[in-house]
């Protein structure tokens, strides 16, 4: 990573109290809501819960959702200088075990914290056969891929992964839970229950859109809701590694 990249500011411009537009518009072919920063700023992040945004959303086509509403909605607006390759993103997506050592502010510790503590890619849904990491010639618009991920906070769970394009100017990849995944013996996300989808767009010949969106469903566990903060942080976190900056970059998005 060059030195300018490291320079880059990562002011956030988070907008956290709702405006007259309540709801996200996902880049699905139409404008996106929050629009997109320029590329000097940090990811613009704003957060919904079910009575801010209301309990009826209904997830626009594109996200192959079929659940309405939600308790959480965080969105990550923002764009990033990367590979030039579509193929090279792809790569970079697929790397499931890059994902350990992640780190986000922990307003709890008041500090930085390892929030994925492991990651591997799976050959199936059942999480009894891990596997290498998933190569950009696996990644076709349409394939189905599972990967097995432990979180600080929630535990192990078991993921699926679609791709649901992957040209050379837009990517866009969606995830959900596959198992119940608990705290203790508490749980806190039934199946389908905790998901998340990212639209890659080419801007230019080395720099992306980003937009991403983290919904946790209306079946949520409500230790999962009101955390505001550390939904924020979590989001940014996710983004950060996409984008290839330090996922501990001062300043966290969220104190």
């Amino acid at each position: 990573m060059n030195a300018s990249r490291l320079a880059l500011p990562v002011i956030l411009l988070c907008h956290l109290i709702a405006r007259a537009q309540s709801q996200p518009q996902l880049p699905c072919e139409q404008e996106a809501v929050p629009a997109y920063p320029d590329l000097s700023n940090g990811p613009t992040v704003r957060f919904w819960n079910g009575n801010s945004a209301g309990t009826d959303w209904k997830p626009p086509a594109c996200t192959g959702w079929a659940g309405t509403g939600f308790s959480t909605l965080v969105t990550t607006v923002g764009r990033f200088r990367g590979p030039s390759k579509a193929e090279d993103l792809l790569r970079r997506i697929g790397a499931i075990s890059q994902l350990t050592g992640v780190r986000y502010w922990s307003t709890t510790h008041q500090g930085w914290q390892t929030l994925i503590v492991d990651a591997h890619a799976l050959k199936g849904a059942q999480g009894n056969h891990q596997r290498q990491d998933f190569l950009p010639d696996e990644m076709k618009k349409g394939a189905v891929l599972y990967f097995e991920q432990t979180d600080n906070l929630s535990g192990k769970g078991i993921y699926r992964m679609r791709i649901d394009e992957a040209s050379e100017n837009r990517i866009v990849v969606d995830m959900e839970n596959v198992n119940t995944m608990r705290f203790l013996l508490l749980p806190l996300f039934p199946p389908g229950e905790l998901q998340t989808i990212y639209f890659l767009d080419r801007d230019s010949e080395d720099v992306w859109r980003y937009y991403g969106v983290v919904r946790t469903g209306k079946n949520a566990s409500s230790l999962t809701t009101g955390k505001q903060a550390s939904a924020i942080n979590r989001a940014v976190a996710f983004y950060r590694h996409l984008a290839g900056l330090p996922t501990e970059l001062e300043p966290p998005a969220a104190r």
